[in-house]
């Protein structure tokens, strides 16, 4: 063949080559036409890796449901998400709902950071990343709402009097933003906090004449409760803050005070509570609980004592009331570890930090109250620990025996190294590895370098130590350079014994993992215990 004939040969070649290679819009149509359908289940998506990122592509609003199917609470809460997801099918095609079980997605549970279940995403216009967190929503009607507040307006424009009636008449709580005009700081806080709340129907004015009508002359939210204004908030541009108000009008979907009860417990969630999933729904990570039982003569001033105060830090303090004459209740007594001669009692707790605080004045009066959750508020409140009393032959076995009154002076002492074991006596777990913690101790007995000690955690608390899951083991090397040492070797005799002596060898910095796959945690800053004797 010629030279000259090559070029236009190999030219004509690979224009058919690519001609067959390429597809029109039409054949590519065709093509995604012909992909199976993501199978849905009561008009929900089911969803997994290898079809994920195909609806979102496919979808502008997806609203993805991850569950844990043996989960109690996550089948409840299906229903409710499939009937959302049936009543929004033709209403708003745009928006479709999916759900993923991340006990077989594991990979998906993994990056989009899932700890708790149920969890609701919101993705958005095909992108995986920053997906909106749909919290404390479980009804369908507050689905519904809640994807059209995100998707649309999050608020009712009224523009008379007769509209802002009709809107508070419509449902049991009501909120209406009065604004001088519509184009601020304020008026954006409010659209975002109206879209984190769906329980409730929002509007908006900046009609003088409807203000007027409610005497209302500054720029104010106001919350509306069957048809009767119940609270005011004056807004003002640069001071308002979403969550703070977002707590404050949620803490409305809620009595003043909430009694804590008992509905039914499964092998999975033994112990769930009519009102508890309410009241975690409410994003106030301060709770007040008063122990007490509801027949006592003096339970009625007691209880008006604790309305008035609950009224003062509505959106601060969430009130809790548990009857101490309910037996379902035990489980809630035993975590505070409040006993009959200790009632009336009333306790904080911080749902962030766990921390619990107890009253120091035993009557529960409008004043102590007040004096109480305006000390912890300050941040002037100690910290209440609870102990069991030293035991008498708590040095005399192999294994010392810690409880919260001793802890610190046994442990954060400079002269011997402590190993101790974390335990709860009703765990098999932890009952199966006592005995071979007992023979770790009769091993290390004749060192006087090595303690090897135990703790009961359900009977005392302890700031100072991150507590995980039972059993747990600790090392707190001698010398006050040493930090502590979370174990993370096999639970046998040979390698706690192991574990001891490298570490007898090493010293490590702060934060650097030891060659057994213990972390070195930095203590330069220990927390004070304060014990009940010290209360």
């Amino acid at each position: 063949m010629k030279t000259h004939l090559l070029f236009p040969l190999l030219l004509l070649f690979l224009t058919g080559f690519l001609a067959a290679d390429s597809i029109s819009p039409n054949e590519a149509k065709l093509k995604k036409d012909k992909l199976p359908k993501i199978k849905k289940e009561n008009n929900v998506l089911l969803l997994k890796k290898s079809n994920f990122d195909r609806a979102l592509k496919e979808t502008k609003y997806l609203l993805v449901k991850f569950y844990v199917s043996l989960s109690q609470s996550s089948q409840n809460f299906s229903e409710e998400f499939a009937e959302a997801a049936r009543q929004l099918k033709k209403e708003v095609p745009r928006i479709q709902f999916g759900k993923i079980d991340v006990t077989h997605q594991p990979d998906l549970r993994k990056e989009f950071n899932i700890q708790a279940f149920p969890t609701v995403k919101l993705f958005v216009n095909g992108s995986r990343e920053d997906p909106i967190d749909c919290k404390g929503v479980r009804q369908a009607s507050a689905f519904i709402t809640w994807v059209k507040r995100r998707t649309g307006p999050s608020t009712v424009l009224i523009n008379s009097t007769a509209q802002a009636e009709a809107l508070i008449k419509a449902d049991d709580l009501a909120v209406i933003g009065f604004f001088r005009e519509l184009h601020n700081d304020s008026v954006e806080v409010f659209c975002e906090v109206a879209r984190d709340v769906p329980e409730m129907p929002f509007g908006m004015t900046a009609s003088e004449d409807v203000c007027a009508d409610y005497s209302i002359q500054k720029n104010t939210l106001v919350v509306f409760k069957k048809g009767k204004p119940v609270h005011n908030e004056v807004l003002e541009d640069g001071r308002q803050n979403k969550l703070g108000l977002t707590r404050l009008i949620k803490t409305f979907t809620l009595d003043l005070v909430t009694e804590y009860n008992i509905e039914s417990g499964t092998d999975v969630e033994p112990f769930v509570s009519q009102t508890s999933v309410k009241i975690f729904d409410v994003p106030v990570e301060n709770h007040i609980l008063l122990f007490t039982p509801t027949n006592s003569e003096t339970f009625s001033a007691i209880y008006e004592n604790y309305k008035s105060a609950a009224a003062e830090f509505r959106g601060q303090i969430l009130f809790v009331l548990v009857d101490t004459n309910e037996g379902r209740n035990g489980r809630i007594f035993e975590y505070f570890r409040i006993r009959d001669i200790d009632v009336p009692a009333v306790r904080i707790l911080n749902l962030t930090s766990d921390a619990k605080y107890k009253m120091p004045a035993d009557e529960v009066t409008v004043e102590n109250l007040r004096e109480f959750c305006q000390s912890y508020l300050n941040g002037k409140a100690k910290v209440h620990l609870s102990s069991e009393e030293i035991p008498e032959d708590w040095d005399k076995m192999p294994v010392k025996v810690l409880v919260g009154k001793n802890f610190n002076s046994i442990v954060f002492n400079k002269t011997r190294t402590v190993f101790v074991m974390f335990y709860a006596p009703w765990s098999h777990d932890c009952r199966k590895l006592l005995p071979i913690w007992d023979k770790l101790g009769e091993q290390y007995n004749s060192r006087e370098d090595v303690i090897i000690a135990k703790i009961d955690v359900t009977a005392n608390d302890i700031l100072s130590v991150g507590l995980a899951r039972y059993p747990f083991f600790t090392l707190f090397p001698a010398g006050s350079d040493y930090q502590e040492v979370a174990y993370a070797g096999d639970y046998t005799l040979e390698a706690f014994s192991e574990f001891l002596e490298e570490q007898s060898k090493t010293k490590g910095e702060p934060g650097e993992k030891d060659p057994l796959g213990g972390i070195k945690e930095d203590r330069s800053q220990k927390e004070t215990v304060i014990t009940e004797k010290e209360l």
